[in-house]
């Protein structure tokens, strides 16, 4: 066997520790973080990142959205003590400084989506320059374009198990977006029955 010589032996102990300790495991699972974290300086261009986004309550921006349909307001509701069936993320979709936000409002019992929306910073304010309340629909932000997935139904499938799903790829243009791509799939009747 070969042996470490020992400043490279107290170098690698230095290198792991930070991997041992953060793979330990949690009750409950997942990851247990204590203590403060240390400060880095980078060196990483501001337009190249984002600041990190303020949180925006999704709630208030949608219920006050004129664009919003009122079916969409009607169930803006939490389903199970204080969580609402609403995914919220931030990312850059539109090339802005500030980050922009981007809302799935989901069905309570099986998690269809019935809209989604993406709000853009102008002027101070969050403004609304996508959304689409044909359910079920979801979107994401994927490699600085926006995705939107819809799953299809056969008229024998049920909730569960589409038959398919499209998605939509769109580029942010300077004031819109426009879609780049479209593909579809089929999930066949094996995976269809789940």
């Amino acid at each position: 066997m070969r042996r470490i010589a020992p400043w490279r032996y107290a170098f690698l102990t230095a290198a792991l520790a930070p991997l041992v300790i953060t793979t330990g495991c949690a009750e409950g699972g997942g990851m247990r973080v204590e203590g403060t974290a240390g400060t880095a300086v980078t060196t990483s261009s501001p337009s190249a990142h984002p600041s990190p986004p303020a949180k925006v309550d999704p709630v208030a921006l949608l219920s006050n959205d004129p664009k919003v349909g009122t079916d969409i307001k009607r169930n803006l509701k939490p389903c199970a003590g204080h969580e609402y069936p609403i995914d919220t993320s931030y990312g850059n979709v539109t090339g802005n400084s500030a980050p922009d936000v981007v809302i799935n409002v989901q069905t309570c019992a099986d998690g269809v989506g019935l809209g989604s929306y993406v709000y853009r910073m102008d002027n101070g304010e969050y403004t609304e320059v996508f959304g689409d309340e044909q359910p079920p629909v979801y979107i994401d932000i994927e490699k600085g374009d926006l995705q939107l997935t819809r799953q299809v139904y056969g008229p024998d499938d049920k909730v569960c198990c589409p038959s398919g799903e499209d998605v939509i790829t769109y580029h942010w243009t300077g004031d819109r977006f426009a879609e780049t791509a479209r593909t579809h799939s089929d999930y066949g009747k094996k995976a269809a029955d789940g």
